[in-house]
């Protein structure tokens, strides 16, 4: 038998394909439009408001037609002939106007009713917006294309790769989900329609002092240490957690944070990510799948975006800040051959060259002054552990950076673990390690760089012991406030050509490595500054 299709889905098909695909997917916004929908709502789905004559939130189905639902409410005439009544919040819309999505799903309920053996006698709209009720008479045209438009969301269920977003079309600017099917970001060219970001008020709230705990109470995240509270901040601002060090969690503020689909990520005081914490629901599990079958093919075309990108990037912040004109034209040229690599080997080789020409001059981007008096050196990049306080603090840095590309990859529904440059072998994070590549000089190194030659990180802010450099908590909080002022500032997309914030742009690039995987668009563009 096959499976039965729930009629908010149809609603969407009727729509767009692409949304019905997006939310058989799992995707989810958390736009004012969807807000404004879900509390409009919220009378209708409790059936405890239900009265003599007036049922609340009445499940329906209908084997015939192939639908599952849920009728808002449903009233009872004195001869027990039933009109549902369906509530709509429409927000974007000037007018209480029945649309042929709306006319579709009043069909299917109206025939899942009559089908479950209950007398139809009318149908209508209530426009919670407008305070407008507007009754929907039906055609048999009407159910026959209620019917038909069934089959084509089974048929958009069971496709292999997701429907292509529409072209300049006007729905998409009423479309909730506009920011996460990116219709006009697909073909990799500029965009003269605004974007709308998720939720651009929220923050990522980075947790810092060691021995402190946070929970959640009265709908706010508290942090406290030792009895005494630290600070404060309302949960429904939250956009992702980070806990850097000796910091505890209670699992109320665990469930809590997962509840609302947000990310927990930990990291070592030093900014390693030691590991993570996501809601099970996720979206996008099929293409999940594609992604894995990908990453043991290997995509190349992918790997070298990442790597141009990032040399490019490079190559771009030493020629702004720098006094190494030989070097990025070296840069610029090893940009150019990542593009053509013929393997993943040769890929690395170009990377490599690249960071050694680019750490090599890293020090003339800080301000002679600030080498002398801080008694800055560096030499070479040590990862772990870091050999000097530049190094420390480039460590820490990347840590900050790879928790966000983490956020960004699982708010797609991708598996952090598969990607196409760095290994999955080496059990990291290897889409995230991919997509943190461009971001490094552009986020990162200009932090590194801004708060040595602002004077807000001294060496003083590090200390030394047996070759190993550590960041202090004083430094790690400057760090922070400067990465945070980074990643929340916006620029102009270089693609896209509308203004962003680095941290959504993010989110845009790991959604352009779903689309490649998904079938949506062809191929995959990294960021390269200007």
């Amino acid at each position: 038998m096959p499976e039965l299709i729930p009629i908010s889905l149809v609603a969407h098909q009727a729509f767009c394909p692409r949304r019905a695909w997006l939310e058989a997917m799992g995707e989810k916004t958390d736009t004012h439009q969807v807000e404004i929908g879900t509390q409009a709502h919220t009378p209708a789905d409790d059936p405890t408001g239900s009265r003599a004559r007036r049922y609340r939130a009445v499940d329906v189905i209908s084997h015939d037609l192939g639908v599952t639902g849920r009728c808002d409410t449903v009233e009872l005439d004195e001869n027990a002939a039933m009109t549902i009544v369906e509530h709509k919040a429409t927000p974007v819309r000037r007018r209480p106007e029945v649309t042929d999505p709306m006319r579709i799903q009043v069909a299917l309920l109206a025939g899942a009713l009559a089908d479950m053996g209950y007398p139809v006698s009318g149908q209508a709209i209530y426009f919670t917006n407008h305070h407008t009720r507007v009754d929907v008479p039906l055609t048999p045209a009407d159910r026959a294309l209620a019917r038909d438009m069934v089959a084509d969301t089974a048929r958009t269920l069971a496709a292999e790769q997701a429907p292509p977003p529409l072209e300049d079309d006007r729905r998409c600017s009423r479309c909730s989900h506009i920011s996460v099917c990116l219709p006009d970001e697909r073909p990799l060219t500029p965009v003269t329609r605004r974007i709308i970001v998720a939720d651009p008020d929220t923050q990522v709230l980075h947790l810092t002092t060691p021995g402190s705990r946070a929970y959640v109470t009265r709908g706010r995240i508290e942090v406290s240490k030792s009895g005494e509270k630290l600070g404060t901040f309302p949960i429904e601002r939250v956009q992702g957690v980070v806990v850097h060090g000796n910091v505890d969690l209670s699992s109320g503020l665990i469930r809590e944070v997962l509840w609302r689909s947000l990310s927990v990520v930990w990291c070592t005081s030093s900014g390693r990510v030691t590991g993570w914490a996501r809601a099970a629901q996720g979206p996008n599990g099929g293409p999940r799948l594609l992604q894995h079958v990908a990453s043991q093919h290997g995509r190349i075309d992918l790997a070298r975006q990442f790597v141009a990108a990032k040399v490019a990037n490079q190559a771009t912040l030493l020629r702004r800040h720098g006094d190494a004109p030989t070097a990025v034209t070296r840069l610029r040229e090893l940009q150019r051959e990542a593009l053509d690599s013929p393997s993943l080997t040769d890929l690395f080789g170009i990377e490599g060259d690249a960071a050694a020409r680019y750490f090599e001059h890293f020090l003339t981007m800080l301000r002679p002054k600030v080498v002398a008096t801080e008694g800055l050196t560096f030499s070479t990049r040590t990862r772990r552990p870091a050999r000097d306080p530049i190094n420390a603090a480039l460590n820490f840095c990347y840590g900050l950076l790879t928790a966000d590309t983490l956020r960004a990859v699982v708010a797609c529904g991708l598996d952090p673990h598969a990607g196409f440059l760095h290994s999955s072998g080496r059990n990291k994070p290897a889409l995230a390690l991919d997509l943190v590549e461009e971001f490094r000089a552009p986020i990162a190194d200009s932090v590194v760089l801004n708060a040595f030659n602002n004077g807000e990180i001294r060496t003083r802010d590090f200390s030394t012991a047996l070759g190993t450099t550590r960041i202090g908590e004083r430094g790690r909080k400057a760090l922070i406030a400067g990465y945070e002022r980074r990643v929340t500032g916006t620029f102009r997309h270089p693609i896209f050509g509308y203004d962003v914030t680095w941290r959504r742009a993010m989110e845009i690039q790991a959604r352009l490595v779903l689309g490649v995987i998904d079938g949506t668009q062809p191929r995959y563009q990294g960021i390269k500054t200007r």
